[in-house]
């Protein structure tokens, strides 16, 4: 009788282990699956957003180089217009504590930073090439990473693993590779008039496109995309333009206008228009860091655009730089970030979770699944 038990029990242990090891390896195997098809939709995502930004790159280049047109305030203003017109209107119709008559009662005047943030980043970059040269403006625009990384550290409780700062590393080295790459291809042409100046204002553009990066992340996890782009929508139309009627009114009136000015200044405002309408969709599912290591490649991409129009030199060091900034940019992903939220915070419930924090929760469940059934 004795022996009868021991030799039942001994076969549910057998089959208990053969459940768990079954069991472990699906679960492996559902989380493999998960991370392989988001890491390739993440790298879509950026890759995208990256030939948003090569056509704003392109369209830009056109109008300065071909027609002698230089007024990004008019560029940026005009998108500002486009976010108005269908977000900040969008909004204007909400019910509840989504419309727009209630966002500005409680938060104007952080709405007004943000908006002034963004504007401002958008112009210093460009007059920044101005006084200093490509090379310092490809380099030292790359401050804006290690800039987001500590404000997200402290604003989102963002946690970083060593993997993480390895990618970003890994990145800045493509984007080296690819400064490199513009020198000895002949790029390097502009000495600056004032490269200090230039500097300074690189470095205020790319820490200022930190902290509107930061607060979009934020904004569209906590709260709303619609809220995000309708009141930067609202406050950059505001402020972007006084400052074209203060900076760039004599660049306007010296425009001769027509049908190709007209169709690149269309081609640049909807380019930028995809662009910060999509950048919230990509930043909700990853995150901030991840989508200004993905756009890296824009640069590139404008090389490769620039060979045909602009008759660029081709070096083989463009493709190594690619190469480089997207293992980086993988590497980045592979991994989840942490997040160390406070337990009592007046922060806003959460109402999605990016991908990294996503990918870390699922992985918690699992294990918690897993522990249950065993």
């Amino acid at each position: 009788m004795k022996s009868s038990k021991s030799l039942f029990h001994g076969r549910e242990k057998e089959k208990f282990k053969e459940r768990k090891s079954s069991l472990h390896n699906e679960i492996q195997e559902n989380w493999n699956h998960f991370l392989a098809r988001n890491i390739l939709k993440t790298i879509a995502l950026g890759q995208m957003l990256s030939l948003c930004i090569c056509g704003t790159a392109i369209t830009s280049q056109y109008l300065a180089e071909r027609y002698k047109v230089n007024t990004p305030m008019l560029q940026s203003f005009i998108n500002y217009c486009l976010l108005f017109l269908i977000y900040t209107v969008m909004l204007a119709f909400q019910s509840g504590s989504d419309n727009l008559l209630c966002i500005l009662k409680k938060k104007w005047w952080k709405y007004i930073l943000l908006g002034l943030a963004d504007v401002e980043a958008n112009y210093l970059i460009v007059r920044a090439y101005q006084y200093t040269t490509l090379t310092s403006v490809q380099l030292l625009d790359c401050f804006g990473i290690p800039v987001l990384m500590a404000l997200s550290w402290f604003v989102l409780y963002a946690r970083y693993r060593v993997i993480h700062f390895i990618a970003v590393a890994v990145c800045l080295l493509g984007v080296g590779t690819m400064v490199g790459a513009d020198i000895l291809a002949g790029r390097e042409d502009n000495t600056g008039n004032n490269v200090l100046i230039g500097d300074i204002l690189v470095l205020l553009g790319a820490s200022l496109y930190a902290v509107s990066n930061v607060c979009e992340e934020y904004i569209v996890k906590k709260l709303s995309r619609k809220e995000f782009l309708g009141m930067v929508g609202l406050f950059g139309t505001i402020i972007s333009g006084i400052q074209l009627l203060i900076v760039e009114y004599k660049d306007i009136a010296s425009i001769h206008w027509d049908w190709k000015i007209a169709l690149l200044f269309v081609a640049f405002a909807l380019c930028m228009f995809c662009l910060y309408s999509f950048m919230p969709l990509v930043i909700k599912v990853t995150s901030a860091t991840s989508v200004n290591l993905g756009i890296l490649t824009a640069d590139l991409y404008s090389l490769f655009f620039g060979l045909f129009l602009f008759g660029y030199k081709f070096s083989g060091l463009y493709i190594l730089s690619f190469t480089v900034i997207m293992v980086g940019f993988i590497l980045y992903c592979s991994t989840p970030t942490r997040t160390a939220e406070p337990a009592e915070s007046s922060v806003p419930p959460v109402t999605s979770i990016g991908i990294d924090n996503l990918g870390l929760k699922l992985e918690e469940n699992l294990q918690e699944t897993h522990s249950a059934v065993l």
